[in-house]
């Protein structure tokens, strides 16, 4: 079977560190997007959002000093705004290649936010992508709201897709910014969109407030979707957003037809660091890197595992650079005992 390959952008240092009381040193952010890029093989990474600080430009400057000098240039992203070029002429100064512009992908933020028209807005964007053209900056669009948008006014959201299709960019991104999207709905917009633009290259990016992020992204890459936005331990603003350890162990389990760049065994090991740069700490039960979802407790359970594995399923964690551990508690049995003095070299 030919898989198909979708690429991975990791927005834990732009969306992710919009968790409250979240913020990265310039050496945190390069040290992260390494990592990233290096062991995890994440495909692209945004890094920030323009004009938020000097302290930004200054840890953007470094990662493009970087990223310039070992190739990966043209895989570093940062947040721009339809702002008449400043955000054009900060990325230029700190040297980054690839803007993601934020644009209003429903009406009723385009009415109630912006107070203009689809056109007044449409030239302004045009506007921004012309400078960024100019300044060998490449262009990628996100559409904020889009989920909303596609509810409420999917006309309008046709019209600007029809315009972005007319103009130089290499991505459109999708998200679910309020994270209100059913699994249901993911699918049926994606495959609306997909179907009516087939030569645009779609990422979608999700977020988790009803608990279905992962659960939409499974059904967003059953479309013809190339590309998803993930962050690190799922960080992202109120509940975060699609957390990258859950979702590549459900595409490699359940959707064997795609194929991502993402290097399992160097999971555990960055969601460590980031917990521990963050200080956000990692729910002990979160699937795959939480401290105890690899813990066997009750002995019927070690028991059965001493018995052709019949307690384990595919999240093995050897795959994730981990290993299963027995605790000793009031619902442990002899097996529970057992499998502890084999860990330490112990046997009858």
């Amino acid at each position: 079977m030919e898989r198909r390959k979708i690429e991975i952008m990791d927005t834990t240092l732009r969306d992710g560190e919009q968790t409250s009381g979240v913020s990265f040193s310039a050496s945190e952010k390069l040290t992260i997007t390494r990592l990233l890029l290096e062991e995890l093989c994440v495909d692209r990474v945004e890094i920030a959002s323009a004009r938020v600080s000097e302290g930004e430009f200054q840890a953007v400057d470094g990662i493009m000093a970087w990223a310039k000098e070992h190739g990966y240039a043209d895989r570093i992203e940062v947040l721009s705004f339809v702002d008449g070029g400043v955000s054009i002429e900060w990325m230029a100064k700190s040297g980054v290649q690839v803007q993601n512009l934020l644009t209003k992908g429903s009406m009723n933020h385009l009415t109630h936010q912006l107070k203009k028209t689809p056109e007044q807005h449409f030239a302004e964007i045009k506007q921004v992508i012309d400078l960024a053209q100019e300044k060998g900056i490449a262009t990628n669009v996100y559409l904020e709201d889009w989920s909303n948008g596609m509810r409420k006014s999917r006309d309008y959201v046709c019209q600007m897709l029809a315009f972005l299709s007319t103009q130089p960019i290499k991505r459109i991104l999708l998200p679910d910014t309020l994270g209100i999207l059913t699994p249901q709905e993911t699918f049926k917009f994606l495959s609306d969109i997909t179907t009516k633009f087939p030569d645009i290259h779609f990422d979608f990016h999700a977020h988790n407030d009803y608990d279905l992020s992962t659960a939409n992204v499974l059904e967003a890459v059953k479309t013809n979707i190339k590309g998803l936005h993930l962050t690190v331990n799922g960080m992202g603003e109120r509940t975060g957003n699609a957390a990258l350890a859950s979702v590549a162990a459900v595409i490699k389990d359940f959707a064997p037809e795609i194929e991502i760049g993402i290097k399992e065994s160097s999971i555990y090991t960055v969601s460590k660091l980031v917990e521990t740069f963050s200080g956000i700490r990692i729910p002990t039960n979160k699937p795959i890197v939480g401290e105890n979802v690899f813990t066997q407790t009750a002995g019927i359970h070690a028991d059965g595992d001493n018995k052709n594995n019949l307690y384990f399923n595919d999240l093995l964690p050897e795959r994730f650079g981990r290993k299963r551990e027995y605790a000793l508690g009031k619902t442990s049995g002899k097996a529970n005992i057992e499998k502890n003095l084999q860990e330490l070299g112990l046997t009858q």
